[in-house]
């Protein structure tokens, strides 16, 4: 019984069982592994920052021309006073209406989404 169902099973194994690494099969091994292995210096990918809806919205094609008129350096210095600016007006109305500092940064948050799929952050 065991005999027909080892003879009926397909396998691409051609070896014997008693056959081992250190066996016949070694001195092939050996050939064919160089002696040397050469190791490239690891490349690291730079963590990206993206907006993931950057060129959509309604404003980008706007800000991507003003970023290329003006400078990528300088238009970023201008991003980010906008930015702050924008964060003191929310961060003034929390005090104002009597919002904690977990709704005032909800808030922020919420400013940044908005912005992203504006195009304001292309």
């Amino acid at each position: 019984m065991a005999t027909s169902v080892s003879a009926n099973l397909n396998s691409s194994f051609h070896g014997s069982w008693g056959s081992s690494v250190v066996g016949e099969d070694y001195g092939t091994l050996v050939k064919a592994v160089p002696n040397q292995v050469r190791v490239g210096k690891a490349v690291r990918a730079q963590p990206m920052m993206k907006n993931i809806n950057e060129g959509k919205g309604v404003f980008a094609p706007l800000v991507v021309v003003t970023r290329n008129i003006v400078g990528k350096k300088r238009f970023n210095q201008i991003r980010g006073k906008a930015i702050a600016l924008h964060s003191q007006v929310i961060t003034e109305f929390c005090k104002s209406i009597g919002a904690d500092a977990k709704q005032r940064q909800g808030l922020i948050r919420l400013a940044k989404k908005n912005g992203e799929r504006l195009g304001f952050l292309a």
